[in-house]
């Protein structure tokens, strides 16, 4: 959830966002019998006309009533229904046009655990749509794909390959298949077009920033808009993706908990790999508590294994990305994103971690102010008192992350008085801006799940620094 620009003195109390991928609408990119007037990505002009609509329409009026309803003005609370029809037209339109617009709407599924319930009860429902699903692109659109980035062979590859996606997103859908061997596999196959779409969408949605700010909790949502931006490039080719996937997928090859699919084939727009079944992430809310606590808890030891047994860290925390296979595994797909640790997470954040648990404000100060985290005067109790809620889940035998703690540390670190004002005295150095992405966006998937376990033995084997000898 931690949608930073990479400005080094980029102000941590600003840094929620998220992640979001892109789509294109380059004519020059089209592949061979990719009709003009089938082209999945609209025109720049055409998608900007349509995003325009939101502020002069009924969602604009309401979602600005909302942020008024947020900050506490009574006079002004919208009813129920309004935020309804709001919610309603905003992530239609935003699920149409996909690319950025698309991952903005998904972005914003994160920021419900943080409105009040009352407010978050109409949204809820329409913002989970978003992480999961999108309008598909045509199976003549598909092939046209297929034939120009595998040749026009390319159905020699395959024994068969179902002609609905299995999943829709923003960049690009999914096809389920069989492998000319006879293994199932997922063909994840890339909207047509260039990332000026992306860029257009998002220099709309900058614009209208105003509006989108209360769905999602009042944040300014240009620091996340920034961090879009900066990684269309990488988020697009998808070898860099299959890179990663398959480094993670030999690392983790048959291990107990968690399963990353093999990468058969890949070019810039079409990656096929192994099928991967199991139920969505994000479904295990409503499991009984013992079950779903055990689920939430190999979610956090994925995150946290991954650099240090394979040297990457998945930077997309975004539920849908994960699935609970039948037997018990944590499958993990979307490497389209991932930070390189050869040598694990930064041994500094575990040591820092245990120094504040003991209580030493100033050691904590100074192993910040090492790191880059500090880059002026700063009161080390202030600080302290400031790092001391997001310590606490290493500091027990057991935490709960809920709805209730993710809204009032939400407030709390966007409120400029709260300790002293330590929080908009902290810097985020750029080779922290993944891990933090990671950090806060785990938090937020944690909160939605309500999930309870015990976070400081994953801490324990896993980050370095932390342990108690200081290994």
């Amino acid at each position: 959830m931690a949608g930073l620009a990479s400005a080094s003195r980029l102000r941590l109390p600003l840094a929620f966002g998220y992640t979001m991928e892109s789509m294109s609408d380059d004519r020059s990119d089209k592949g061979p019998g990719v009709e003009e007037g089938d082209s999945i990505a609209r025109s720049a002009f055409r998608r900007g006309a349509k995003l325009a609509t939101l502020p002069l329409s009924f969602a604009g009026r309401a979602t600005l009533g909302l942020g008024k309803r947020i900050g506490g003005a009574p006079a002004e609370q919208v009813t129920q229904q309004m935020q309804q029809r709001a919610a309603e037209q905003i992530f239609r339109v935003l699920g149409e046009l996909k690319g950025g617009a698309m991952k903005f709407g998904q972005a914003l599924s994160l920021f419900e655990s943080v409105l009040p319930d009352d407010v978050a009860a109409p949204y809820r429902a329409h913002l989970a749509r978003l992480q999961d699903s999108a309008p598909p692109m045509p199976t003549s659109r598909v092939h046209a794909v297929l034939a120009h980035e595998l040749g026009r062979d390319w159905r020699q590859r395959f024994r068969t390959v179902d002609p609905l996606p299995a999943a829709a997103a923003s960049i690009g859908q999914v096809h389920k298949g069989i492998w000319s061997d006879g293994r199932e596999v997922a063909i994840k196959v890339q909207y047509p077009g260039a990332d000026e779409a992306l860029r257009s969408d998002l220099r709309q949605i900058g614009r209208m920033s105003k509006m989108f700010a209360p769905l999602a909790g009042g944040m300014d949502v240009g620091p996340l808009v920034d961090e879009l931006t900066e990684r269309v490039s990488e988020e697009l080719d998808y070898t860099l993706e299959s890179a990663s996937q398959q480094q993670a997928a030999e690392g983790f090859d048959g291990h107990p908990e968690f399963c990353v699919p093999h990468v058969l084939a890949a070019t810039p727009k079409v990656m096929v790999s192994e099928w991967i079944e199991g139920a969505p992430l994000a479904s295990v809310a409503g499991w009984p508590e013992a079950k779903r606590n055990a689920a939430a808890l190999r979610y956090v030891r994925f995150l946290f294994a991954g650099p240090s047994i394979v040297g990457l860290l998945h930077a997309d925390p975004h539920p849908g990305n994960f699935k609970i296979m039948a037997d018990g595994r944590l499958g993990v797909v979307d490497f389209g994103l991932v930070a390189r640790l050869p040598g694990g997470l930064p041994k500094a954040m575990g040591r820092i971690l245990r120094i504040a648990m003991k209580g030493d404000a100033h050691q904590v100060a100074e192993g910040l102010r090492q790191e880059g985290f500090v880059a002026s005067d700063i009161d080390a109790e202030d600080l302290l008192d400031f790092l001391n809620p997001f310590v606490e889940p290493a500091a027990v035998p057991e935490f709960e992350f809920n709805r209730n703690w993710m809204r009032e540390q939400f407030v709390r670190i966007r409120d400029p008085r709260a300790s002293g004002g330590a929080g908009m005295k902290l810097n985020l150095p750029p080779s922290y801006l993944l891990i933090h992405r990671v950090w806060l966006g785990g938090i937020a998937v944690l909160a939605q799940l309500n999930a309870r376990a015990a976070f400081a033995e994953v801490l324990e084997e896993f980050l370095p620094g932390f342990a108690t000898d200081g290994a």
